[in-house]
Protein backbone atom coordinates (compact mmCIF):
# COMPACT_ATOMS: atom_id res chain seq x y z
CA UNK A 1 0.00 0.00 0.00
CA UNK A 2 1.44 3.34 -1.06
CA UNK A 3 1.85 6.15 1.45
CA UNK A 4 0.43 8.74 -0.97
CA UNK A 5 -2.67 8.33 -3.12
CA UNK A 6 -1.48 10.87 -5.68
CA UNK A 7 1.95 10.79 -7.28
CA UNK A 8 2.98 13.82 -9.28
CA UNK A 9 5.43 14.34 -12.14
CA UNK A 10 8.40 16.51 -11.21
CA UNK A 11 10.98 17.89 -13.64
CA UNK A 12 14.37 19.34 -12.66
CA UNK A 13 16.06 20.97 -15.64
CA UNK A 14 18.17 24.00 -16.64
CA UNK A 15 21.86 24.75 -17.09
CA UNK A 16 22.59 25.25 -13.39
CA UNK A 17 23.97 22.77 -10.89
CA UNK A 18 21.61 20.82 -8.64
CA UNK A 19 19.26 18.69 -10.74
CA UNK A 20 20.53 15.28 -9.70
CA UNK A 21 21.28 16.67 -6.24
CA UNK A 22 17.61 17.61 -5.84
CA UNK A 23 16.52 14.12 -6.92
CA UNK A 24 18.98 12.56 -4.46
CA UNK A 25 17.57 14.71 -1.65
CA UNK A 26 14.01 13.63 -2.43
CA UNK A 27 15.17 10.01 -2.60
CA UNK A 28 16.75 10.25 0.85
CA UNK A 29 13.60 11.83 2.25
CA UNK A 30 11.37 9.17 0.65
CA UNK A 31 13.62 6.41 1.96
CA UNK A 32 13.27 7.88 5.45
CA UNK A 33 9.48 7.73 5.01
CA UNK A 34 9.68 3.97 4.23
CA UNK A 35 8.79 4.48 0.58
CA UNK A 36 9.89 2.14 -2.19
CA UNK A 37 12.04 3.98 -4.75
CA UNK A 38 13.65 3.14 -8.09
CA UNK A 39 16.53 5.46 -9.03
CA UNK A 40 17.65 4.92 -12.62
CA UNK A 41 20.60 6.88 -14.03
CA UNK A 42 20.82 7.43 -17.76
CA UNK A 43 24.09 8.49 -19.44
CA UNK A 44 26.18 8.12 -16.28
CA UNK A 45 29.10 5.75 -15.97
CA UNK A 46 30.03 4.05 -12.73
CA UNK A 47 32.13 6.17 -10.43
CA UNK A 48 29.81 8.92 -9.15
CA UNK A 49 29.90 9.20 -5.36
CA UNK A 50 26.14 8.80 -4.88
CA UNK A 51 26.36 5.35 -6.48
CA UNK A 52 28.04 4.04 -3.30
CA UNK A 53 25.16 5.21 -1.12
CA UNK A 54 22.01 4.74 -3.21
CA UNK A 55 21.98 0.92 -3.04
CA UNK A 56 22.38 1.05 0.76
CA UNK A 57 19.35 3.28 1.40
CA UNK A 58 16.32 1.36 2.69
CA UNK A 59 13.73 0.79 -0.04
CA UNK A 60 15.95 2.01 -2.90
CA UNK A 61 16.58 0.04 -6.09
CA UNK A 62 19.37 1.68 -8.09
CA UNK A 63 20.54 1.13 -11.65
CA UNK A 64 22.87 2.95 -14.00
CA UNK A 65 22.84 2.46 -17.74
CA UNK A 66 26.46 3.46 -18.04
CA UNK A 67 28.10 5.73 -20.51
CA UNK A 68 30.35 4.07 -23.07
CA UNK A 69 31.61 7.48 -24.23
CA UNK A 70 30.75 11.17 -24.12
CA UNK A 71 28.58 12.40 -27.00
CA UNK A 72 28.03 15.84 -28.49
CA UNK A 73 26.03 17.22 -31.39
CA UNK A 74 28.14 18.64 -34.19
CA UNK A 75 28.74 22.36 -33.65
CA UNK A 76 27.90 22.24 -29.94
CA UNK A 77 31.43 21.72 -28.65
CA UNK A 78 34.55 23.80 -29.16
CA UNK A 79 37.77 22.42 -30.63
CA UNK A 80 39.47 23.01 -27.24
CA UNK A 81 36.83 20.97 -25.39
CA UNK A 82 37.01 18.26 -28.02
CA UNK A 83 40.80 18.08 -27.61
CA UNK A 84 40.34 17.66 -23.83
CA UNK A 85 37.95 14.72 -24.32
CA UNK A 86 40.14 13.08 -26.95
CA UNK A 87 38.98 9.58 -27.88
CA UNK A 88 36.30 9.57 -25.19
CA UNK A 89 33.99 11.90 -27.16
CA UNK A 90 31.92 11.03 -30.21
CA UNK A 91 30.54 13.97 -32.19
CA UNK A 92 27.50 13.21 -34.31
CA UNK A 93 25.36 15.06 -36.81
CA UNK A 94 21.90 16.17 -35.63
CA UNK A 95 19.45 13.28 -36.00
CA UNK A 96 22.15 10.62 -36.31
CA UNK A 97 23.33 9.63 -32.80
CA UNK A 98 25.58 6.58 -32.32
CA UNK A 99 23.52 3.38 -32.74
CA UNK A 100 25.04 1.59 -29.74
CA UNK A 101 24.14 4.51 -27.47
CA UNK A 102 20.57 4.58 -28.83
CA UNK A 103 20.20 0.84 -28.19
CA UNK A 104 21.60 1.08 -24.66
CA UNK A 105 19.27 3.96 -23.74
CA UNK A 106 16.20 2.33 -25.30
CA UNK A 107 16.89 -1.02 -23.62
CA UNK A 108 17.30 0.81 -20.32
CA UNK A 109 14.15 2.83 -20.84
CA UNK A 110 12.19 -0.37 -21.50
CA UNK A 111 13.36 -1.65 -18.12
CA UNK A 112 12.58 1.67 -16.43
CA UNK A 113 9.14 1.67 -18.03
CA UNK A 114 8.43 -1.78 -16.58
CA UNK A 115 9.47 -0.57 -13.14
CA UNK A 116 7.18 2.47 -13.33
CA UNK A 117 4.18 0.58 -14.71
CA UNK A 118 4.56 -2.29 -12.22
CA UNK A 119 3.07 -0.10 -9.51
CA UNK A 120 5.58 -1.54 -7.02
CA UNK A 121 7.35 1.77 -6.51
CA UNK A 122 6.11 4.84 -4.68
CA UNK A 123 8.68 6.95 -6.52
CA UNK A 124 10.76 6.50 -9.67
CA UNK A 125 13.64 8.84 -10.55
CA UNK A 126 14.78 8.92 -14.17
CA UNK A 127 18.05 10.81 -13.73
CA UNK A 128 19.33 12.56 -16.89
CA UNK A 129 16.37 11.32 -18.97
CA UNK A 130 15.91 14.84 -20.38
CA UNK A 131 19.38 14.64 -21.92
CA UNK A 132 18.50 11.39 -23.70
CA UNK A 133 15.64 13.17 -25.46
CA UNK A 134 17.78 16.22 -26.26
CA UNK A 135 20.39 14.04 -27.97
CA UNK A 136 17.72 12.09 -29.88
CA UNK A 137 18.57 8.83 -28.11
CA UNK A 138 15.00 8.42 -26.87
CA UNK A 139 11.76 9.77 -28.29
CA UNK A 140 9.80 12.44 -26.41
CA UNK A 141 6.54 10.62 -27.19
CA UNK A 142 7.75 7.49 -25.38
CA UNK A 143 8.37 9.47 -22.21
CA UNK A 144 5.04 11.30 -22.55
CA UNK A 145 3.28 7.95 -22.86
CA UNK A 146 4.98 6.79 -19.66
CA UNK A 147 3.84 9.96 -17.88
CA UNK A 148 0.25 9.40 -19.09
CA UNK A 149 0.19 5.73 -18.06
CA UNK A 150 2.07 5.76 -14.76
CA UNK A 151 0.14 4.43 -11.75
CA UNK A 152 -1.73 7.22 -9.96
CA UNK A 153 0.24 6.79 -6.72
CA UNK A 154 3.72 6.80 -8.32
CA UNK A 155 5.79 9.98 -8.05
CA UNK A 156 7.84 10.31 -11.25
CA UNK A 157 10.93 12.52 -11.26
CA UNK A 158 12.75 13.48 -14.47
CA UNK A 159 16.10 15.27 -14.36
CA UNK A 160 18.57 16.68 -16.85
CA UNK A 161 19.26 19.74 -18.95
CA UNK A 162 17.17 20.66 -21.96
CA UNK A 163 13.83 19.20 -20.91
CA UNK A 164 11.59 19.24 -24.00
CA UNK A 165 8.69 21.70 -23.88
CA UNK A 166 6.19 18.82 -24.14
CA UNK A 167 7.63 17.25 -20.99
CA UNK A 168 7.50 20.58 -19.15
CA UNK A 169 3.83 20.96 -20.16
CA UNK A 170 2.98 17.43 -18.98
CA UNK A 171 4.67 17.82 -15.58
CA UNK A 172 3.00 18.94 -12.36
CA UNK A 173 6.11 20.59 -10.93
CA UNK A 174 8.99 22.07 -12.92
CA UNK A 175 12.10 23.61 -11.42
CA UNK A 176 14.70 25.23 -13.63
CA UNK A 177 18.19 25.44 -12.17
CA UNK A 178 19.67 28.60 -13.71
CA UNK A 179 23.40 29.16 -13.66
CA UNK A 180 24.27 32.60 -12.41
CA UNK A 181 27.88 31.90 -11.49
CA UNK A 182 29.96 28.69 -11.52
CA UNK A 183 33.57 27.98 -10.64
CA UNK A 184 33.78 25.66 -13.68
CA UNK A 185 34.23 28.87 -15.66
CA UNK A 186 37.44 29.49 -13.69
CA UNK A 187 38.79 26.09 -14.71
CA UNK A 188 37.72 24.15 -11.60
CA UNK A 189 37.11 20.51 -12.50
CA UNK A 190 34.38 18.31 -10.97
CA UNK A 191 35.22 17.72 -7.30
CA UNK A 192 34.79 14.35 -5.60
CA UNK A 193 31.71 14.32 -3.40
CA UNK A 194 30.46 17.68 -4.70
CA UNK A 195 29.94 17.26 -8.45
CA UNK A 196 31.23 13.70 -8.90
Amino acid sequence: MSINKTGYVQVYTGNGKGKTTAALGITMRASGADMKIAFIQFMKALGYSEQKILPTLPGVTWKTLGKPFFIAKAGSISEEELAEYGDTCVVFEEGNPPAEYVKMINDGFAEAREMVLSGKYDMVVLDEINCTMFFGLLGVEEVLELIRNKPAHTELILTGRCAPEEIIEAADLVTEMREIKHYYNDGVQARRGIED
